[in-house]
């Protein structure tokens, strides 16, 4: 039984609940901060990625932040600042933040749900993959426009496409 199935019926469950056994399911380890928020990670190709899912009530949001650490040299900053606003052109369902003090390239998200309304485990479960999915796509590109000293032209030659059709 896919666990999408465990929770079909189940409007009222808590959303960080429902993430907290996504992440038990697919064996990401996690830590659950408060009730209404839980960190974990997630291991893509390149990195590992810190994500971070908080639920407000009041708002009827779940907010989603997918880290990974980006410390350009210096005299990079402006190029790499310069990729974010051509990276999230690109981005449609969230977007790309650099936190200079933390030094942290951040992806952000917020699901905004309707009142009484609840999130599905597959809508979760996609919400998720697609933070990473794009911190995959994009972390070649930061990369190179950081470190290789490639103009972010370039560099976003090697950001892999969205696949269409059937091969």
């Amino acid at each position: 039984m896919a666990i999408a199935e465990d929770f079909e019926f189940h409007d009222d469950l808590h959303p960080i609940d429902m993430v907290e056994s996504l992440a038990a399911h697919h064996a990401w380890d996690f830590d659950r901060v408060t009730d209404d928020q839980i960190a974990m990670t997630v291991d893509g190709q390149w990195r590992s990625y810190a994500l971070t899912l908080a639920w407000s009530e009041r708002d009827e949001t779940l907010r989603l932040l997918c880290t990974f650490e980006m410390e350009p040299p210096e005299g990079r900053e402006a190029e790499l600042l310069n990729m974010l606003n051509r990276v999230n052109d690109d981005c449609w369902t969230g977007s790309f933040n650099w936190w200079p003090d933390q030094k942290m390239m951040v992806w952000r998200y917020g699901l905004i749900l309707s009142p009484g309304h609840g999130a599905s485990m597959d809508q979760l479960d996609r919400m998720i993959r697609s933070a990473v999915g794009a911190a995959e796509r994009f972390y070649p590109a930061f990369q190179l426009v950081s470190w290789g000293g490639q103009s972010p032209d370039d560099a976003l030659k090697i950001a892999m496409a969205d696949a269409w059709g059937r091969a």
